[in-house]
């Protein structure tokens, strides 16, 4: 009875670990949160529609894109300003690379940036009603560099709910 009791343990744990394995690949870790703004990396992301595609000039030297939540992706589809609350833009950025294959394409290289955009009216009323997130490695960079993103949008694209990106059709 003991050793039945012993196996019955063991099976109930092996199960349990499994499942905690299964749980542990199925969600990647939850980025830390933003300092200032408290925006994490959204989940499923990577399956979001493009919005547009950009290049960055010296120093950067970098190829972006731009992906939107569907709530993003309807109101930039129907030119709607101001942004609704609940949408979420996301700028992944990759420093461009010559392609080995064809000498006059660039590809993305090594990834540089995921930037998070949410808008969220009363949370983030002080900033427009956007909430900011710039990340390296899935880890939030340092609040100096978060103090910079509202000023930015203030000075440039104010007019526009404090967005750069157009639609790209």
């Amino acid at each position: 009875m003991q050793r039945t009791r012993i196996a019955h343990l063991a099976l109930n744990a092996a199960l349990l670990l499994g499942a905690v394995v299964d749980q542990a690949m199925a969600e990647p870790a939850k980025s830390a949160p933003s300092p200032i703004y408290g925006v994490t990396i959204p989940e499923g992301y990577r399956k979001w529609q493009m919005i547009a595609p950009a290049e960055e000039a010296a120093p950067l030297d970098e190829l972006r894109v731009v992906l939107g939540n569907p709530a993003a992706i309807k109101a930039i589809e129907n030119s709607t300003l101001p942004y609704p609350d609940g949408t979420i833009l996301v700028k992944l950025a990759y420093k461009r690379t010559q392609s080995p294959e064809f000498a006059t394409a660039t590809i993305p290289g090594a990834p540089t940036t995921v930037q998070v955009m949410v808008k969220d009216s009363r949370r983030y009323a002080s900033t427009g009603g956007w909430g900011f997130g710039r990340f390296v490695n899935g880890q939030p960079v340092d609040a100096a560099q978060h103090q910079t993103c509202f000023a930015c949008h203030t000075a440039k694209v104010k007019d526009r709910d404090y967005v750069f990106t157009r639609f790209a059709p």
